[in-house]
């Protein structure tokens, strides 16, 4: 398979190096630098450097370059990604003596994602919360609740869902598009189900992004209710990219009580709110712990810290989920504990919570009456 790859990379590169496409405009993209080139099992992405003020008017070029290399023997899937690090020349952007200057084209305004009722972002400040078990958790319980759901992992550094899904196969491709792989009746995709699980994915920020964007754009979610989307932790690439990407219905923030991980959900929320996107609400994780010999309860990191952190930020507490080792077990099972325990103390909590979030977002993000 690495020698595949390696054979795909190098033609992938011939064709850029030779490519000599024109948009209605005249610019030609051969004049882009190629930042990376990554072949995985047949599937490329491909990373071009231009002017920020260029990239606009070479979309159709771009697309042009991607079905070209989407027509390379054995590419099942490809992705080509305009990149604009470099400020242009001066001279390219100074208007002409007694000119006013040309007006700088709009940013394009993210938009809905076709078929997808609701997307929801589930985020955090720092890593260790419990994060994607929540994702994946509140997923299976929407799925439970009837409603049709998608899970995808936008954690690419760090695919976990395979794992606590209990899945490991490859998805399968159609034509141009990534069919998601069904499990616990919702319909995920991850970048561990690409490659191998103990593989470092050792890439660029362009890189990264491109994958973010294949996942959105090339993968065959069909008709859903609610994609969720487990985002990495921390304030980056990722984050800014769903953002501009994809109109995101509310974004909901995971933290544990204490005040280090509070902290960084104080910025998870700035974050979207500073992106324009709505904050759902605040769950906090890990919330106590109950013995389960004796029964008694200690709160470990302390208890009620994300509640208070919520009503001082005027956002919406959506509730607490206690640290249990069954929720851990079933995890590294590959069977989420709402799905394997619904009626256990953890299954009860993550069935409320995945409740009262579909609640809010009949409502418009608003408390229900």
């Amino acid at each position: 398979m690495p020698e595949k790859d390696d054979a795909i990379a190098t033609a992938v590169r011939r064709l850029l190096a030779n490519f000599q496409s024109e948009d209605a405009q005249g610019e030609i993209l051969g004049g882009a630098d190629i930042e990376g080139v990554l072949v995985r099992g047949g599937l490329v992405q491909v990373s071009l450097a231009v002017a920020r003020e260029r990239a606009p008017a070479l979309e159709q070029a771009r697309r042009a370059v991607e079905a070209a290399i989407a027509r390379l023997p054995g590419v099942t899937n490809a992705t080509v990604v305009l990149t604009a690090h470099r400020a242009a020349p001066a001279a390219t952007t100074a208007a002409p003596a007694g000119r006013p200057a040309a007006p700088r084209p709009p940013a394009p305004r993210p938009q809905p994602l076709p078929g997808v009722g609701q997307v929801i972002a589930v985020a955090s400040g720092k890593g260790g919360v419990g994060k994607s078990t929540v994702s994946v958790n509140l997923a299976v319980a929407l799925a439970r609740s009837g409603l049709r759901v998608g899970l995808m992992d936008a954690d690419i550094y760090g695919p976990s869902l395979p794992r606590m899904l209990g899945e490991n196969r490859r998805p399968e491709v159609r034509g141009d598009r990534l069919i998601p792989v069904q499990a616990w009746g919702v319909s995920t995709m991850s970048m561990g189900f690409l490659v191998e699980e103990d593989s470092a994915v050792i890439w660029r920020g362009p890189m990264i992004m491109g994958a973010v964007q294949q996942f959105l754009g090339q993968v065959e979610w069909g008709m859903l209710d609610i994609l969720v989307v487990d985002l990495p932790p921390g304030t980056g690439d990722i984050q800014l990219t769903l953002s501009q990407r994809v109109k995101v219905t509310g974004a909901v923030v995971v933290s544990t009580p204490q005040d280090i991980a509070l902290i960084d959900a104080r910025r998870a929320v700035k974050m979207f709110e500073k992106v324009e996107i709505p904050v759902l609400g605040v769950i906090e994780n890990m919330s106590y712990f109950c013995c389960p010999n004796c029964g008694h309860r200690s709160e470990i990191f302390g208890h009620g810290g994300a509640r208070a952190e919520a009503a001082k930020l005027g956002q919406a507490f959506l509730g607490e989920i206690p640290l249990l080792p069954e929720i851990r077990a079933l995890s590294d099972a590959g069977t989420p504990v709402v799905a394997a325990a619904p009626e256990s103390e953890a299954g009860r909590a993550f069935a409320a919570i995945a409740a009262g979030l579909a609640q809010r977002l009949v409502a418009g993000g608003k408390d229900p009456a």
